[in-house]
């Protein structure tokens, strides 16, 4: 009994430090969410609205009744056009071997095949593509790394439920969610621990950790209690019912928990209390199952800034100015009437106006009503509007190479536009490397949950040669995202680099002694400028490269086929005599030499 009493003591403390650090974090990180719902509401064309003293979201006051106060949203396009431009550039994610040794390779090809499979499966793409949009609307997104053990093909069927093999999910988190032990850190892996805490269904959680809570309601983000729209929220469908706070803290490892430590909470009860659940970091170790990727760094802060933050002041002006020169248009087509006090029936001049076949009664011996000069609209507003639209593109990096002004400045060559819309993917660089490590990062974290989790002996299916499908069977000791390389170079669909690969073909660098492109460099050609799809039209050296991989792994005889292409299979079979690897040199020397009888044999008989 003293011992369930010290545990329960125990456990209460536990959950109390948990959430007094909770909401310690939540306050540091007021503002930032602050400045998050703002960009949402920009984006979303709620556009008068600002952030109060006391740090929230809410409306701004009007001023006349007569002012125009309409919303004229540049940031929804703007962000539209980056997300379609960093699309774009977006490179496609190839893995090499670590060196030219037949192992790299084939974990190389492994792995290739192992990211093709999940990419297709969780559409990869669309979960990227989310990311992009929180790291362009808030400045920063997450992505979660995870295992499920209830995924894949079922294995066996037992009385308690079924067993399955298990995959990968990737899911996008919201920095709303995640909650560093310190806002200056940058790096995610440098953060002494993170928390992340977010609204669950009390059915949910008790399904998952066999707790029954009470539950309340939630708003989305999983802040409680629920923003009404007084306090500046969205307001409506946004709260979620019968819901607590989950809150997760992931510790990295230390010389007391050398595995790190995982702490949930939700309710005020303890949920479950381990080790962190993958060994996703360098040489098996364990850490965080998130990859965080940016919109802007920002120095000395873990959370970086967006294109939003900087347009905002740019679409208030913008605002400004369209709504003063609608005032101008309405005086101009409505006019001012000025009247004599006590000449007319002021309620109904009012309500009518001066409209057209009116008849106006006026007091004897005043002045008539009459229509005061209302002016023109000035040209300010025409040029400031002009620059404040400059501005977006200039702030956005957004400028389109192909406008008018393209033309009139004399550029129509295909090498000059092409310069011009290098230039402007330049200014988006930076976004997009940011992009392009986050995908590699998690392409390291899907291949080493592999490693961890997929078994002894599990099915593999990809597109292979020809459209077709490959099937093939691989264990955790065959996967690893430590000795291969990922590419880090342009984009493929690029022009400036096709026409790099046109120039190396016309100097004769990618030829042979005999002044031939060998037909596999053609096929690396297609490939890398993206039509990968021509290369297996009417090309059979990739399969017979494969046959010859193969060969050299076999432990059988090895007997030279009447289909067999002699001067493929000799080419690699002395590749991998030259490896280090080669344990079966006398048998590959031996098929080497029945591969060059039989080609001699071949030319004796054309001749």
């Amino acid at each position: 009994m003293r011992k369930e009493n010290e545990e329960s003591r125990r456990v209460k403390k536990l959950v109390d430090e948990i959430e007094r650090d909770f909401e310690r974090r939540r306050s540091e990180r007021k503002a930032l969410e602050s400045a998050w719902l703002l960009a949402l509401h920009f984006v979303a064309g709620n556009q008068y609205t600002d952030v109060n003293l006391a740090g929230e979201v809410e409306e701004e006051c009007g001023g006349f009744c007569w002012q125009e106060r309409r919303v004229f949203n540049c940031i929804a396009p703007t962000l539209e056009t980056r997300q379609a431009k960093l699309k774009r550039m977006r490179k496609k994610l190839k893995i090499y071997p670590f060196s030219d040794e037949e192992s790299d390779r084939k974990v190389a090809k492994l792995a290739s095949d192992i990211l093709k499979n999940v990419s297709e499966r969780i559409r990869l793409d669309e979960i990227v593509e989310r990311g992009v949009n929180w790291s362009e609307t808030c400045g920063t997104a997450f992505y979660f790394i995870s295992w499920n053990d209830e995924g894949g093909r079922q294995l066996a069927r037992s009385d308690e439920g079924g067993v399955y093999e298990g995959e990968v999910e990737v899911e996008v988190v919201s920095p709303f969610e995640i909650y560093p032990d310190s806002l200056g850190v940058e790096g995610l892996e440098d953060q002494r621990s993170v928390i992340r805490a977010r609204a669950v269904l009390v059915k949910d959680i008790e399904e998952a950790y066999g707790v029954k809570l009470a539950g309340r309601d939630s708003d989305e983000f999983g802040i409680l209690p629920a923003v009404t729209p007084s306090q500046g929220g969205r307001g409506g469908g946004a709260v979620l019912h019968d819901a607590e706070l989950l809150i997760e803290r992931y510790t990295l490892p230390d010389l007391e928990h050398v595995e790190g430590k995982l702490e949930i909470v939700a309710g005020g009860k303890l949920l479950y209390e381990g080790r962190l659940p993958f060994a996703n970091r360098e040489h098996g170790k364990r850490g965080y199952p998130f990859v965080k990727q940016v919109c802007l760094r920002q120095a000395g802060a873990f959370f970086g800034s967006s294109v939003v933050d900087r347009l905002i002041p740019l679409q208030r002006s913008y605002n400004a100015v369209r709504n003063r020169k609608q005032e101008c248009l309405n005086r101009l087509s409505m006019g001012v009437i000025a009247v004599e006090d006590g000449s007319v029936d002021a309620e109904e001049l009012v309500s009518d106006g001066l409209r057209p076949g009116k008849v106006l009664v006026y007091r004897q011996g005043s002045e008539p009503p009459k229509m005061l000069d209302p002016g023109s609209v000035p040209s300010e507003y025409e040029k400031e509007e002009e620059r404040l639209l400059e501005e977006f593109v200039l702030v956005s990096g957004t400028g389109e190479a192909l406008n008018q002004r393209t033309y009139s400045s004399g550029i129509t060559s295909a090498t000059g536009l092409q310069l011009l819309i290098d230039q402007e993917a330049a200014r988006l660089a930076v976004v997009a490397g940011n992009i392009g490590e986050s995908m590699r990062e998690i392409a390291r974290h899907i291949l080493r949950l592999y490693r961890e989790f997929a078994g002894e002996k599990r099915l593999l299916r990809v597109t292979g040669e020809g459209k077709k499908v490959k099937i093939s069977y691989f264990c955790a000791s065959d996967v690893s995202a430590d000795d291969i390389l990922f590419e880090e170079g342009e984009e493929t669909n690029s022009l400036t680099r096709r026409n790099l690969v046109f120039e190396l073909l016309e100097k004769g660098l990618l030829s042979d002694g005999d002044g031939k492109v060998p037909t596999y460099v053609k096929n690396e050609i297609l490939d890398e400028i993206g039509y990968g799809a021509l290369e297996r039209v009417e090309d059979l050296t990739s399969l017979h490269r494969h046959r010859a991989q193969e060969e050299n792994l076999s432990k059988g005889k090895l007997v030279v086929k009447e289909y067999d292409d002699d001067d493929v299979h000799i080419l690699e079979h002395t590749r991998y005599l030259l490896s280090e690897e080669a344990k079966n040199e006398g048998v590959i020397l031996s098929h080497i030499g029945e591969h060059r009888k039989k080609k001699e044999e071949r030319n004796g008989t054309r001749g």
